[in-house]
């Protein structure tokens, strides 16, 4: 279904899940590129671009998003046609994109002042929002890492690598929608895509700051939920190698006892088998052995 709001003569149409029909309509009404057109019916994530033709630019943009269960980040695909007196937006559109579009339908109902002209400053509303809203969840995947920090020396180690491991996750999603497109925004700071309103080249480029802050901030996650993972690994590699030295160790004591007493159970004769106290000389023997092996395990600094 396509969805259209006016403003001036600037257009912006809003196609949610585009069907066949609507695919055709765009194709036959603006004189799409067919390939743009099989793009849009693609239900396989495109890789990131824009392709410059002689009146209008076709954008594919990818934005996270958390998933249902509010754990896990997916990725969402923004299909934008860009010309002069219009834009479009089509795909399972981010839900920013659908919020901004109703807020500005709204705005028009209520004959409010929008402040747009020109289909650049759309786009850089659009994106302006996007951004934004990334930002807000890159600050959620910090507050993660950072708790990842604190839980380091938390005995309940299971959780510790849970949290690890989904942050791990979501921030190498992060680096797969980040990295590809980097390029795709350097193309409207440096000019090389020139668009078709004047005076936007401080807008491209804080849309390139907000990008460039984001992908900073990627990487600083990366580095930090990296050295936590190394560091927790280490750590429990050391309590394992802790709790095996001990072990060995209560083995290493309990050997001669259990020695003597298996001894001492055989039917044959032994010395102080006779004597009245045996039991007490033999089991004073035995906690002398032990203080005897446990001051050599100190002395060794072993234990």
């Amino acid at each position: 279904m396509i969805e259209t709001i006016k403003m001036g003569t600037l257009k912006w149409h809003h196609v949610l899940n585009p069907s066949e029909e609507d695919l055709q309509y765009l194709r036959d009404n603006f004189h799409f590129h067919p390939l743009d057109i099989e793009d849009c019916r693609s239900l396989i994530n495109q890789r990131p671009k824009i392709d410059v033709y002689d009146d209008y630019y076709f954008l594919i943009l990818h934005f996270p998003y958390y998933d249902k269960t509010n754990t896990f980040l997916r990725t969402r695909e923004e299909k934008i046609f860009w010309g002069k007196d219009y834009i479009i937006t089509l795909g399972k559109a981010h839900w920013v994109v659908s919020e901004l579009f109703r807020n500005f339908r709204s705005k028009i109902e209520r004959k409010e002042e929008i402040g747009i002209a020109t289909s650049d400053s759309l786009l850089y509303k659009v994106l302006e929002h996007l951004m934004k809203e990334t930002y807000i969840l890159l600050r959620k995947i910090g507050d993660h890492v950072d708790s990842s920090g604190r839980e380091l020396f938390d005995k309940r180690a299971i959780k510790t690598i849970e949290r690890i491991s989904v942050t791990r996750k979501n921030i190498i999603l992060l680096n797969t929608i980040f990295k590809p497109q980097l390029p795709v925004f350097n193309k409207f700071e440096s000019g090389e895509i020139e668009g078709f309103a004047e005076n936007m080249e401080e807008y491209w480029g804080n849309i390139l700051d907000y990008y460039q802050k984001m992908w900073d901030l990627i990487e600083d996650y990366s580095e930090l939920i990296e050295g936590y993972s190394k560091t927790f690994d280490s750590m429990q590699a050391n309590r394992t190698n802790e709790i095996v030295k001990i072990l060995t160790l209560i083995s290493s004591i309990i050997l001669p006892l259990t020695f003597i007493t298996g001894l001492y159970g055989m039917n044959i004769h032994l010395p102080l088998q006779e004597q009245p106290y045996a039991f007490g000389i033999i089991t004073g023997l035995m906690m002398a052995l032990i203080l005897t092996m446990v001051f050599y395990f100190r002395k060794q600094r072993w234990l």
